[in-house]
């Protein structure tokens, strides 16, 4: 079976999904700022993020928001484009791609709809603490490394897999 666009685009629409759902739980179950340990080096803890990556320009006065919403918004058409150059040819960059896509999509979705983008989840060590992040976040990071790697590592494509 070759995976086309619809494949790439559906990986995506559920990994905002995922997203959402996990998004909608922390709201629904934590209380704002207060971790609730999961495992050494690990709590749940529901902030709100009005800037970008480590909130990064989180305390400018509101213009961020439609800033970093046009960026998801064209970044996500860019990659929908680029999927569909793709066609079925290839695996690994098309997986990067719907990574970077599903997670723009749910960041995207809640900075029009609320303002600022849900996060919740927080790695420590000690005294050390990496800024809270999500779903959406994780599946960007995952997805950029990988077409950073494509660059140097050329994986099998699905017609050679054959």
């Amino acid at each position: 079976m070759t995976l086309n666009t619809r494949h790439w685009l559906g990986g995506a629409f559920i990994i905002v999904v995922l997203d959402q759902l996990t998004k909608h739980l922390a709201v629904a179950w934590l209380n704002y700022g207060d971790p609730v340990p999961i495992l050494p080096g690990l709590n749940l803890t529901l902030v709100y993020n009005t800037g970008a990556a480590f909130s990064m320009l989180s305390d400018a006065s509101g213009w961020q928001r439609w800033l970093f919403a046009g960026v998801a918004f064209t970044v996500s058409v860019v990659i929908t484009l680029w999927l569909r150059q793709l066609g079925g040819r290839q695996l690994w960059l098309p997986i990067a791609l719907t990574l970077i896509l599903g997670g723009a999509i749910g960041n995207f979705w809640d900075r029009i709809s609320l303002g600022y983008v849900i996060d919740f989840i927080q790695v420590y060590y000690e005294k050390w603490t990496w800024p809270a992040f999500n779903v959406a976040d994780s599946a960007i990071s995952v997805g950029a490394v990988m077409l950073l790697l494509s660059g140097w590592i050329t994986p099998p494509s699905r017609a050679e897999e054959r």
